[in-house]
């Protein structure tokens, strides 16, 4: 193996700050330089919808590493700097400000960007999406009592905001396209408890609906246009339609993409020296034993500790399954484990739903656990993990009862 003297992370998030990281515990001491378009040190951005927005905590709780931490570790972060363009057959980095680096291995941890509306008045003032720390702080102003909050999406961002401005009593109204929120993500079933959640929290909860335009006054939104001509009214409007995992460099390098980075078991992309982790990944995954990209916070977490043990040299993928969080009013929940889109799956409770107290599961037509969500219930997800992993058929009605330990199962 070559010797590596340069390390190259293009990204300013969790997974970027994880890298850097990776690479001092395992020894590695050659340089370390960080692309960070922000101008912020790397940061969690699950707390930019959560405790950040709701004013639970400062942002200097959200990042990765003091500015102190990069500084004793010897690690350059180029805030503020975009990289445009890589040379892999030259091993160089080109950045916005016509200069150029050299590595010799590079990870990238670009993440994601937010999906923009593309209809009338979409280009309006007062229309919010939430990415970035500053994005945060300006739908956190549109909170209060009296203010009329919009969200399009009823998704985790958009039911998250919308728990944060109601608790800053904010009048909101969520507008969702399907039949449920988060019915695509969780099933009918339990996609219901969370509409109830919001429902009992004063939400104005609005399915099936189309939205057709933003209406505006002066260049600022008014309002949101249905379908059939309704319009509901809002002082401000927060879209949370989904993200766009953000490939471009990858794509204009000549990496291998499709729904992301396509990366193998130890996260290394068709070519040698690039990995990618985080957001962009679309892992083959060693486990699971198919393609695997999602966007959660423990994917940037986890993923670098593999990637850099790999590119160090070592034999080592990345095997966790795909977890998640989310926190809303008195409502905590857990889900770990993947159903593709479209896979045959049911799903069967261990629990209430009425009491929204309960460990849901979602099954294959073998009655193999695919996931599993629990919901106000903690401390179980590790007692669970090894079912998913083993991909063994269980009785649904022993893993409802919640007589019955996970371990006898």
């Amino acid at each position: 193996m070559n010797t590596i003297h340069r390390v190259i992370v293009i990204g300013g998030g969790l997974a970027a700050g994880k890298t850097a990281q990776a690479l001092r515990d395992d020894g590695y001491q050659g340089a370390i330089t960080l692309i960070a378009a922000e101008r912020h040190l790397p940061y969690e951005r699950p707390s930019l919808s959560k405790d950040y927005l709701a004013g639970k905590s400062s942002f200097d709780d959200a990042l990765v590493h003091s500015a102190d931490w990069y500084r004793d570790n010897d690690v350059v972060v180029r805030e503020g700097t975009t990289a445009t363009s890589i040379d892999t057959v030259g091993h160089v980095v080109r950045l916005d400000d016509d200069s150029s680096l050299p590595y010799d291995k590079l990870v990238l941890a670009t993440g994601s960007t937010a999906r923009h509306l593309s209809i009338e008045g979409a280009d309006a003032d007062g229309i919010h999406y939430l990415r970035t720390l500053e994005e945060s702080d300006a739908i956190r102003k549109t909170f209060g009592a009296g203010k009329k909050l919009v969200i399009i999406g009823g998704g985790w961002i958009g039911l998250e905001v919308a728990a944060a401005a109601r608790a800053a009593s904010t009048t909101v109204t969520i507008l969702e396209g399907g039949k449920l929120p988060l019915l695509k993500v969780l099933g009918a079933q339990v996609a219901q408890v969370f509409t109830d959640l919001h429902t009992a929290h004063q939400v104005d909860v609005r399915v099936d609906v189309k939205v057709e335009a933003i209406t505006t006054a002066d260049g600022r939104a008014t309002g949101v246009r249905l379908a059939g001509g309704e319009i509901v009214s809002a002082d401000a409007i927060v879209v949370g339609i989904g993200v766009v995992p953000e490939v471009g460099l990858a794509l204009a390098a000549g990496l291998d993409v499709d729904n992301g980075v396509l990366v193998d078991a130890s996260l290394r992309s068709n070519d040698p020296d690039v990995f990618a982790v985080g957001d962009i990944a679309n892992q083959q995954h060693p486990i699971l034993s198919h393609r695997v990209r999602v966007e959660h916070w423990a994917s940037a977490l986890n993923q670098p500790a593999a990637a850099v043990s790999a590119l160090l040299g070592n034999d080592a993928t990345y095997s966790e399954l795909p977890y998640f969080y989310s926190d809303q009013y008195d409502l905590g929940c857990e889900y770990i484990g993947f159903v593709a889109p479209g896979a045959d799956h049911h799903v069967v409770v261990r629990g209430s739903l009425a009491d929204r107290e309960f460990v849901a599961f979602w099954l294959d037509s073998d009655c193999c656990i695919l996931a599993a969500m629990a919901v106000n219930v903690w401390d179980v997800l590790e007692e669970i993990k090894p079912l998913i992993v083993s991909h063994s058929p269980v009785d649904p009605e022993r893993l409802i009862d919640p007589e019955i330990p996970y371990a006898r199962l």
